[in-house]
């Protein structure tokens, strides 16, 4: 476009048209510090804006452990703590996931008794032999001399709660894959995140990653909430809303809690080497209180429900008591086959949570009966101090299920048959608790890159009270180490 010389603003910009030497000298210095002054405040503004956008950003932390090691339920604590209004949304929906999992503990007493009546019944017609059953924890069989007396009151239990079979499979489609455990993997090594191969893995997912895919539990909720908000309240026969599995568990109710309480039941079960007390998401002793058309989960029941992780989830939960700050809580899946996801996130976490669940020095991995639990755990450890990518990340160790561990110890068990380099220490609960503090301990010393601060706590998450107080330790120290990483304090 053609500028006319009669243009306003190039007549005003125009230098005089009489200007000397000396009155141009000065212009041209007075445009040069014009020009300083107008950079400067340019650089000052991109500066604020980037401590801004430092301020705003999320504290992200990384809950990682094998599959059943407490993930999970840790991130239930933190919601319980600071998510109030979503943690009462999902309340009704947990129900589902609940009744699953007692469905699934009458399940296994069911089959148990059902493997030890056959074998009764073999005895009879081959004459008296040693009666064996299979242990859940490996695939050793263990032999005893004991004769149980079953009855036509056993038979009868067993044909009453059939049913709950059909509920089991109902409930398992409803809620989807994360109702479903894993019994075998493909993957032959504890950490194939750490592999060469997973240097190569796609960059991550965005962010919405977690909380709009199908996998994990919060969406496995999502699917329940329309039709359990209607079966949360009480509820009468002629109701056309009301829940058909709730009527079989009601039906059942009786019978489920002269199963569980039958002292030849409770013989049997006493007999086996792993004790269904101490599997996640146990509630046998819950029955008389949970089913129930008016029963509503409690914080505690939520904590404690089982339902499993698949792939990544990520959680934002806004912290009250941090300044409004949000924070992004990843929740992964645990078995050796979810593992290979593990490295993306690595790269810009303030914090990791590992979670080694002590009590399982004599299980092995649901997936694969050949790997002890406690030895995978510590190769995951191993690995997670080595990398370099997390060198500078800040680790803090849960040494879970110290209630379980407990209760082992008091029922007789020796740690020295499961660990010969435990050796002649005393069996206790506190000296067994101290000697894994201090082999996780070495493992951070010797595989480290750099020297690190080893946080550790002993815990029982699905102890809320207790974990409250852990939890206000670890968000304090994770806060000032996100923070001091921003250069903000």
């Amino acid at each position: 476009m053609r500028i006319s010389v009669e243009d306003p603003l190039t007549l005003a910009i125009a230098p005089p048209k009489d200007e000397t030497p000396e009155e141009k000298e000065t212009r041209e210095q007075a445009e040069i510090e014009a020009c300083r002054i107008s950079e400067a405040i340019d650089e000052q503004i991109r500066q604020e804006r980037t401590a801004l956008k430092k301020k705003k950003k999320s504290v992200k932390v990384l809950l990682l452990g094998q599959s059943e090691s407490g993930k999970s339920a840790t991130l239930k604590n933190f919601q319980l703590q600071h998510a109030r209004c979503e943690w009462a949304e999902e309340r009704a929906s947990w129900r589902a996931v609940i009744y699953l999992n007692l469905v699934r503990n009458i399940v296994k007493v069911l089959d148990i008794l059902s493997r030890e009546i056959s074998l009764a019944e073999g005895e009879k017609r081959q004459g008296p032999t040693a009666i064996e059953y299979l242990s859940d924890s490996d695939d050793e069989t263990t032999s005893h001399e004991i004769v149980y007396r079953f009855s036509d009151k056993h038979r009868f239990m067993q044909r009453r709660l059939g049913p709950l079979r059909s509920i089991q499979s109902d409930l398992e489609n409803k809620l989807g894959p994360e109702s479903q455990e894993v019994r075998s993997t493909a993957s032959m090594s504890a950490t194939p995140f750490d592999s060469p191969g997973s240097q190569l893995l796609p960059k991550r997912p965005s962010r919405d990653f977690g909380i709009n895919s199908t996998n994990g539990w919060k969406s496995a909720l999502e699917k329940l909430r329309p039709s359990m908000m209607a079966s949360a309240r009480p509820q009468r026969r002629s109701d056309n809303d009301h829940n058909e599995i709730t009527d079989v568990l009601v039906a059942c109710k009786e019978t489920m809690l002269e199963l569980w309480q039958d002292p030849v039941v409770q013989q049997v079960l006493s007999h086996r080497k792993t004790k269904i007390e101490d599997s996640p998401g146990f509630f046998l002793n819950d029955i008389d209180r949970i089913v129930s058309y008016d029963y509503e989960p409690s914080d505690n029941d939520i904590v404690r429900a089982r339902l499993r992780t698949v792939g990544v989830q990520e959680h934002k939960v806004v912290m009250d008591d941090g300044n409004g700050k949000e924070w992004l809580l990843y929740d992964v899946g645990g078995t050796r086959s979810s593992r290979v996801a593990w490295a993306s996130y690595f790269d810009d976490v303030d914090a990791i949570i590992f979670l080694c669940p002590i009590s399982c020095f004599d299980e092995q991995l649901r997936e694969d009966r050949r790997i002890n639990r406690l030895e995978d755990s510590y190769l995951l450890w191993k690995s997670v101090c080595s990398s370099r990518i997390l060198a500078k990340t800040e680790i803090i160790l849960f040494l879970n299920k110290c209630d379980l561990l407990h209760n082992k110890i008091k029922r007789g068990m020796c740690i020295k048959d499961h660990i010969p380099s435990y050796g002649s220490r005393k069996n206790d609960t506190v000296t067994v608790m101290r000697y894994f503090q201090q082999h996780f301990k070495e493992i951070s010393k010797q595989y480290s890159p750099e020297p690190r601060q080893f946080f550790i706590h002993f815990t029982s998450v699905i102890d809320t009270k207790a974990t409250a107080a852990t939890l206000s330790v670890v968000e304090e120290s994770i806060l000032r180490t996100h923070l001091r990483n921003a250069d903000l304090l």
